[in-house]
Protein backbone atom coordinates (compact mmCIF):
# COMPACT_ATOMS: atom_id res chain seq x y z
CA UNK A 1 0.00 0.00 0.00
CA UNK A 2 1.14 3.35 -1.29
CA UNK A 3 2.25 6.25 1.82
CA UNK A 4 0.20 8.95 2.82
CA UNK A 5 3.17 11.03 1.60
CA UNK A 6 2.97 9.49 -1.88
CA UNK A 7 -0.75 9.92 -1.87
CA UNK A 8 -0.91 13.54 -1.22
CA UNK A 9 2.36 14.43 -3.37
CA UNK A 10 0.18 14.61 -6.13
CA UNK A 11 2.54 11.79 -7.95
CA UNK A 12 1.03 9.09 -9.75
CA UNK A 13 0.64 5.40 -9.50
CA UNK A 14 2.63 3.25 -11.47
CA UNK A 15 -1.29 2.10 -12.69
CA UNK A 16 -1.99 5.45 -13.36
CA UNK A 17 0.94 6.02 -15.32
CA UNK A 18 0.62 3.02 -17.25
CA UNK A 19 -3.12 3.67 -18.13
CA UNK A 20 -1.94 7.20 -19.03
CA UNK A 21 0.65 5.79 -21.75
CA UNK A 22 -1.60 3.10 -23.66
CA UNK A 23 -3.00 5.88 -25.33
CA UNK A 24 -0.32 7.38 -27.03
CA UNK A 25 1.23 3.47 -26.89
CA UNK A 26 -1.77 2.41 -28.93
CA UNK A 27 -1.36 5.87 -31.19
CA UNK A 28 2.45 4.85 -31.90
CA UNK A 29 1.83 1.38 -33.04
CA UNK A 30 -1.39 2.62 -35.61
CA UNK A 31 1.38 4.77 -36.92
CA UNK A 32 4.11 2.55 -37.07
CA UNK A 33 1.22 0.37 -39.17
CA UNK A 34 0.90 3.62 -41.17
CA UNK A 35 4.37 3.53 -41.72
CA UNK A 36 4.59 -0.15 -43.02
CA UNK A 37 1.72 0.70 -45.42
CA UNK A 38 3.80 3.44 -46.99
CA UNK A 39 6.68 1.03 -47.41
CA UNK A 40 8.71 2.05 -45.35
CA UNK A 41 11.58 -0.94 -44.45
CA UNK A 42 12.69 0.87 -41.24
CA UNK A 43 9.13 0.26 -40.23
CA UNK A 44 9.04 -3.09 -40.69
CA UNK A 45 12.15 -3.52 -38.78
CA UNK A 46 10.27 -1.98 -35.95
CA UNK A 47 7.82 -4.66 -35.81
CA UNK A 48 10.19 -7.32 -36.08
CA UNK A 49 11.48 -5.72 -32.95
CA UNK A 50 9.24 -5.23 -31.23
CA UNK A 51 7.28 -8.75 -31.41
CA UNK A 52 10.62 -10.55 -31.17
CA UNK A 53 9.57 -11.53 -27.69
CA UNK A 54 6.41 -10.10 -27.05
CA UNK A 55 3.19 -11.53 -27.43
CA UNK A 56 1.37 -8.58 -26.88
CA UNK A 57 3.02 -6.63 -29.60
CA UNK A 58 2.06 -9.81 -31.79
CA UNK A 59 -1.59 -9.28 -30.98
CA UNK A 60 -1.80 -5.24 -31.38
CA UNK A 61 -0.16 -5.11 -34.96
CA UNK A 62 -1.50 -7.97 -36.40
CA UNK A 63 -3.21 -5.35 -38.47
CA UNK A 64 0.45 -4.99 -40.01
CA UNK A 65 0.06 -8.37 -41.94
CA UNK A 66 -1.18 -6.99 -45.23
CA UNK A 67 0.92 -4.18 -45.50
CA UNK A 68 3.62 -6.65 -44.89
CA UNK A 69 2.61 -9.34 -47.20
CA UNK A 70 2.16 -6.35 -50.05
CA UNK A 71 5.74 -5.25 -48.83
CA UNK A 72 7.10 -8.82 -49.17
CA UNK A 73 5.78 -8.85 -52.88
CA UNK A 74 7.60 -5.78 -53.41
CA UNK A 75 10.76 -7.56 -55.45
CA UNK A 76 13.08 -5.69 -53.35
CA UNK A 77 15.73 -7.36 -51.97
CA UNK A 78 15.80 -5.01 -48.33
CA UNK A 79 11.83 -4.84 -48.05
CA UNK A 80 11.16 -8.13 -48.48
CA UNK A 81 13.63 -9.19 -46.17
CA UNK A 82 12.59 -6.54 -43.73
CA UNK A 83 8.87 -7.83 -44.11
CA UNK A 84 9.82 -11.69 -44.19
CA UNK A 85 11.13 -11.56 -40.70
CA UNK A 86 8.70 -9.55 -39.31
CA UNK A 87 6.31 -11.64 -40.00
CA UNK A 88 7.98 -14.85 -39.25
CA UNK A 89 8.15 -12.89 -35.81
CA UNK A 90 4.22 -12.07 -35.69
CA UNK A 91 3.73 -16.17 -36.48
CA UNK A 92 5.40 -16.97 -33.52
CA UNK A 93 3.19 -18.43 -30.92
CA UNK A 94 0.20 -17.05 -32.33
CA UNK A 95 -2.06 -18.83 -33.99
CA UNK A 96 -4.76 -16.05 -35.33
CA UNK A 97 -1.80 -14.35 -36.89
CA UNK A 98 -0.35 -17.79 -38.78
CA UNK A 99 -3.44 -18.23 -40.29
CA UNK A 100 -4.35 -14.56 -41.08
CA UNK A 101 -0.46 -14.66 -42.65
CA UNK A 102 -1.08 -17.71 -45.25
CA UNK A 103 -5.33 -16.19 -45.64
CA UNK A 104 -3.06 -12.51 -46.71
CA UNK A 105 -1.09 -14.32 -49.73
CA UNK A 106 2.31 -14.96 -48.37
CA UNK A 107 2.79 -18.48 -49.35
CA UNK A 108 3.36 -16.92 -53.35
CA UNK A 109 6.39 -14.79 -52.37
CA UNK A 110 7.58 -17.37 -49.65
CA UNK A 111 7.93 -19.94 -51.81
CA UNK A 112 9.73 -17.39 -54.36
CA UNK A 113 11.91 -16.92 -51.90
CA UNK A 114 12.33 -20.57 -51.12
CA UNK A 115 13.99 -20.62 -54.42
CA UNK A 116 16.55 -17.37 -53.74
CA UNK A 117 20.18 -17.83 -54.65
CA UNK A 118 20.49 -15.92 -51.39
CA UNK A 119 20.73 -18.36 -48.67
CA UNK A 120 19.99 -16.38 -45.69
CA UNK A 121 16.73 -15.10 -47.90
CA UNK A 122 15.94 -19.20 -48.14
CA UNK A 123 16.67 -19.67 -44.72
CA UNK A 124 14.30 -16.89 -43.68
CA UNK A 125 11.36 -18.57 -45.61
CA UNK A 126 12.17 -22.38 -44.75
CA UNK A 127 11.53 -21.03 -40.97
CA UNK A 128 8.57 -19.16 -42.15
CA UNK A 129 7.53 -21.98 -43.44
CA UNK A 130 8.20 -24.29 -40.81
CA UNK A 131 6.12 -21.37 -38.34
CA UNK A 132 3.08 -21.32 -40.76
CA UNK A 133 3.02 -25.16 -40.94
CA UNK A 134 2.58 -25.62 -37.27
CA UNK A 135 -1.09 -24.31 -37.88
CA UNK A 136 -3.65 -27.39 -38.50
CA UNK A 137 -5.55 -24.57 -40.88
CA UNK A 138 -2.47 -23.78 -43.00
CA UNK A 139 -0.93 -27.37 -43.63
CA UNK A 140 -3.42 -28.74 -46.53
CA UNK A 141 -2.91 -25.01 -47.73
CA UNK A 142 0.34 -24.95 -47.61
CA UNK A 143 0.65 -28.95 -48.77
CA UNK A 144 -1.52 -27.98 -51.89
CA UNK A 145 1.04 -24.72 -52.73
CA UNK A 146 3.75 -26.68 -54.06
CA UNK A 147 5.68 -26.08 -50.83
CA UNK A 148 6.73 -29.88 -50.47
CA UNK A 149 9.39 -30.32 -53.01
CA UNK A 150 11.08 -27.35 -52.61
CA UNK A 151 11.36 -27.74 -48.92
CA UNK A 152 13.23 -31.35 -49.92
CA UNK A 153 15.41 -29.36 -52.12
CA UNK A 154 16.18 -26.64 -49.25
CA UNK A 155 16.92 -30.08 -47.18
CA UNK A 156 19.02 -31.92 -49.56
CA UNK A 157 21.00 -28.19 -50.94
CA UNK A 158 20.24 -25.34 -47.99
CA UNK A 159 22.39 -23.94 -45.48
CA UNK A 160 22.78 -25.98 -42.07
CA UNK A 161 19.91 -23.96 -40.59
CA UNK A 162 17.69 -24.13 -43.36
CA UNK A 163 18.24 -27.88 -43.56
CA UNK A 164 16.97 -28.19 -39.96
CA UNK A 165 14.01 -25.97 -40.44
CA UNK A 166 12.83 -27.88 -43.76
CA UNK A 167 13.10 -31.31 -41.81
CA UNK A 168 10.86 -30.18 -38.83
CA UNK A 169 8.04 -28.29 -41.48
CA UNK A 170 8.26 -31.75 -43.41
CA UNK A 171 7.40 -33.52 -40.33
CA UNK A 172 4.20 -30.96 -40.04
CA UNK A 173 2.78 -31.89 -43.09
CA UNK A 174 4.04 -35.08 -42.87
CA UNK A 175 0.39 -35.26 -40.28
CA UNK A 176 -1.74 -35.22 -43.57
CA UNK A 177 -1.17 -39.15 -44.60
CA UNK A 178 -1.77 -37.82 -48.17
CA UNK A 179 1.27 -36.01 -47.92
CA UNK A 180 3.40 -38.59 -47.25
CA UNK A 181 3.69 -39.73 -51.03
CA UNK A 182 4.35 -36.45 -52.36
CA UNK A 183 7.27 -36.17 -49.74
CA UNK A 184 8.88 -39.71 -51.14
CA UNK A 185 7.88 -38.75 -54.53
CA UNK A 186 10.66 -36.03 -54.27
CA UNK A 187 13.54 -38.49 -52.96
CA UNK A 188 14.31 -37.42 -49.38
CA UNK A 189 15.80 -40.14 -47.96
CA UNK A 190 19.25 -39.60 -48.83
CA UNK A 191 19.08 -36.47 -47.05
CA UNK A 192 17.49 -36.96 -43.88
CA UNK A 193 19.38 -39.92 -43.39
CA UNK A 194 22.81 -37.55 -44.47
CA UNK A 195 21.27 -35.24 -41.39
CA UNK A 196 20.74 -38.32 -38.55
CA UNK A 197 24.79 -38.91 -39.67
CA UNK A 198 25.70 -35.77 -39.27
CA UNK A 199 24.06 -34.40 -36.41
CA UNK A 200 24.05 -35.48 -32.93
CA UNK A 201 22.02 -38.07 -32.31
CA UNK A 202 19.63 -36.97 -29.62
CA UNK A 203 19.06 -33.33 -31.12
CA UNK A 204 15.68 -32.30 -31.96
CA UNK A 205 16.74 -32.87 -35.35
CA UNK A 206 17.67 -36.49 -34.84
CA UNK A 207 14.15 -36.30 -33.35
CA UNK A 208 11.86 -35.28 -36.22
CA UNK A 209 14.47 -37.30 -38.74
CA UNK A 210 13.06 -40.40 -37.16
CA UNK A 211 9.48 -39.36 -36.78
CA UNK A 212 9.49 -38.29 -40.43
CA UNK A 213 11.31 -41.38 -41.62
CA UNK A 214 8.50 -43.83 -39.06
CA UNK A 215 5.91 -42.53 -41.42
CA UNK A 216 7.26 -42.99 -44.72
CA UNK A 217 8.67 -46.28 -43.91
CA UNK A 218 5.17 -47.43 -44.41
CA UNK A 219 6.00 -47.09 -48.24
CA UNK A 220 7.87 -50.21 -49.53
CA UNK A 221 9.35 -46.85 -51.72
CA UNK A 222 10.78 -45.66 -48.70
CA UNK A 223 12.00 -48.87 -47.41
CA UNK A 224 14.16 -49.78 -50.69
CA UNK A 225 15.19 -46.07 -50.47
CA UNK A 226 16.55 -46.84 -46.99
CA UNK A 227 17.87 -49.91 -47.61
CA UNK A 228 19.79 -49.05 -50.32
CA UNK A 229 21.29 -45.31 -48.77
CA UNK A 230 24.65 -46.71 -47.61
CA UNK A 231 24.32 -46.63 -43.28
CA UNK A 232 20.93 -46.11 -43.55
CA UNK A 233 19.32 -48.68 -41.26
CA UNK A 234 22.51 -48.00 -39.02
CA UNK A 235 22.27 -44.50 -38.67
CA UNK A 236 17.95 -45.44 -37.20
CA UNK A 237 20.38 -47.99 -34.96
CA UNK A 238 22.93 -45.34 -33.32
CA UNK A 239 19.29 -43.30 -32.22
CA UNK A 240 18.10 -46.00 -31.20
CA UNK A 241 20.98 -46.63 -28.77
CA UNK A 242 21.68 -42.84 -27.98
CA UNK A 243 19.14 -40.90 -29.00
CA UNK A 244 16.29 -38.98 -26.45
CA UNK A 245 13.16 -40.94 -25.07
CA UNK A 246 11.31 -39.59 -27.99
CA UNK A 247 13.65 -40.23 -30.15
CA UNK A 248 14.62 -43.94 -29.59
CA UNK A 249 10.56 -44.09 -29.38
CA UNK A 250 10.54 -42.73 -33.15
CA UNK A 251 13.47 -45.25 -33.91
CA UNK A 252 12.12 -48.34 -32.93
CA UNK A 253 9.14 -47.85 -34.47
CA UNK A 254 10.58 -47.29 -37.81
CA UNK A 255 12.36 -50.48 -37.50
CA UNK A 256 9.08 -52.42 -36.20
CA UNK A 257 7.46 -50.64 -39.19
CA UNK A 258 9.98 -52.15 -41.42
CA UNK A 259 9.96 -55.90 -39.61
CA UNK A 260 6.37 -55.91 -39.51
CA UNK A 261 6.12 -55.23 -43.59
CA UNK A 262 8.38 -58.37 -44.55
CA UNK A 263 9.90 -59.87 -41.61
CA UNK A 264 11.71 -62.30 -43.61
CA UNK A 265 13.16 -59.30 -45.89
CA UNK A 266 13.92 -56.79 -43.26
CA UNK A 267 15.22 -59.21 -40.12
CA UNK A 268 18.41 -60.26 -40.41
CA UNK A 269 19.39 -57.11 -41.86
CA UNK A 270 18.53 -55.16 -38.33
CA UNK A 271 20.04 -57.93 -36.35
CA UNK A 272 23.00 -57.01 -38.48
CA UNK A 273 23.60 -53.32 -37.64
CA UNK A 274 23.17 -54.32 -33.82
CA UNK A 275 19.74 -53.13 -32.94
CA UNK A 276 19.51 -56.04 -29.72
CA UNK A 277 21.13 -54.12 -27.22
CA UNK A 278 19.58 -50.49 -27.69
CA UNK A 279 16.49 -52.55 -27.80
CA UNK A 280 17.08 -54.31 -24.46
CA UNK A 281 17.86 -51.20 -22.64
CA UNK A 282 14.33 -49.74 -24.36
CA UNK A 283 12.37 -52.35 -22.80
CA UNK A 284 13.60 -50.83 -19.44
CA UNK A 285 14.61 -47.65 -19.35
CA UNK A 286 12.22 -46.24 -22.82
CA UNK A 287 8.83 -44.91 -22.64
CA UNK A 288 5.77 -47.06 -22.31
CA UNK A 289 4.99 -46.74 -26.15
CA UNK A 290 8.76 -47.45 -26.94
CA UNK A 291 8.76 -50.18 -24.07
CA UNK A 292 5.72 -51.67 -26.03
CA UNK A 293 7.22 -51.60 -29.00
CA UNK A 294 10.59 -52.51 -28.57
CA UNK A 295 9.12 -55.92 -27.29
CA UNK A 296 7.00 -56.67 -30.14
CA UNK A 297 9.87 -56.16 -32.39
CA UNK A 298 12.23 -58.60 -30.11
CA UNK A 299 9.82 -60.92 -30.64
CA UNK A 300 10.03 -60.75 -34.14
CA UNK A 301 13.33 -61.22 -34.56
CA UNK A 302 13.51 -64.64 -33.09
CA UNK A 303 14.62 -66.89 -35.25
CA UNK A 304 10.78 -69.09 -35.45
CA UNK A 305 9.35 -68.66 -38.42
CA UNK A 306 5.85 -69.26 -36.52
CA UNK A 307 3.31 -66.84 -35.89
CA UNK A 308 3.21 -65.31 -32.03
CA UNK A 309 -0.17 -67.63 -31.60
CA UNK A 310 1.24 -70.35 -32.08
CA UNK A 311 4.09 -70.57 -30.29
CA UNK A 312 3.89 -70.87 -26.20
CA UNK A 313 4.77 -67.32 -24.65
CA UNK A 314 8.66 -67.16 -24.15
CA UNK A 315 10.37 -65.41 -21.92
CA UNK A 316 12.47 -62.33 -22.89
CA UNK A 317 15.39 -63.98 -21.16
CA UNK A 318 15.01 -66.97 -24.27
CA UNK A 319 13.76 -64.18 -27.07
CA UNK A 320 16.83 -62.82 -26.50
CA UNK A 321 19.08 -65.79 -26.14
CA UNK A 322 17.92 -67.19 -29.66
CA UNK A 323 18.33 -63.79 -31.20
CA UNK A 324 22.08 -64.22 -29.83
CA UNK A 325 22.90 -66.88 -31.32
CA UNK A 326 21.82 -65.97 -35.16
CA UNK A 327 24.02 -62.93 -34.42
CA UNK A 328 27.71 -63.47 -36.51
CA UNK A 329 30.65 -62.34 -33.97
CA UNK A 330 31.04 -62.88 -30.26
CA UNK A 331 31.21 -59.35 -29.26
CA UNK A 332 27.74 -58.73 -30.03
CA UNK A 333 26.31 -61.54 -29.03
CA UNK A 334 28.38 -60.50 -25.46
CA UNK A 335 27.01 -57.42 -25.84
CA UNK A 336 23.28 -58.30 -25.76
CA UNK A 337 23.75 -60.80 -23.52
CA UNK A 338 25.44 -58.22 -21.05
CA UNK A 339 22.71 -55.93 -21.65
CA UNK A 340 20.26 -58.31 -20.85
CA UNK A 341 21.70 -59.08 -17.81
CA UNK A 342 21.88 -55.45 -16.63
CA UNK A 343 18.09 -55.30 -17.58
CA UNK A 344 17.31 -58.46 -15.56
CA UNK A 345 19.23 -56.88 -12.58
CA UNK A 346 17.28 -53.31 -13.14
CA UNK A 347 14.17 -54.74 -13.70
CA UNK A 348 14.67 -56.92 -9.97
CA UNK A 349 15.84 -53.47 -8.14
CA UNK A 350 12.72 -52.19 -9.50
CA UNK A 351 10.54 -54.73 -8.20
CA UNK A 352 11.95 -55.37 -4.88
CA UNK A 353 11.26 -51.24 -4.55
CA UNK A 354 7.87 -51.56 -5.45
CA UNK A 355 7.54 -54.60 -2.48
CA UNK A 356 9.26 -52.09 -0.03
CA UNK A 357 7.24 -49.02 -0.77
CA UNK A 358 4.04 -51.65 -0.55
CA UNK A 359 5.43 -52.77 2.97
CA UNK A 360 5.34 -49.28 4.18
CA UNK A 361 1.76 -49.41 4.21
CA UNK A 362 0.74 -52.27 5.67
Amino acid sequence: MESPEACSSGEASPAAAAAAERPSEAAALLALVDRVRAGEVDAAREVRRLTRASARHRRKLAAAVDPLVAMLRSGKPDAGEAALLALLNLAVKDERNKIKIVDAGALEPLLGYLQSSDLNLQEYATAALLTLSASSTNKPIISASGAIPLLVKVLKEGNPQAKNDAVMALYNLSTIIDNLQAILSVQPIPPLVGLLKGGKRSSKIADKCCALLESLLAYDQCRVALTSEEGGVLAIVEVLEEGSLQGREHAVGALLTMCESDRSKYRDLILNEGAIPGLLELTVHGTPKSQMKAHVLLDMLRNSPYSRSRLPADTLENIVTNIASQIDGEDRGGKAKKMLAEMVKVSMEQSLRHLQRRASFT
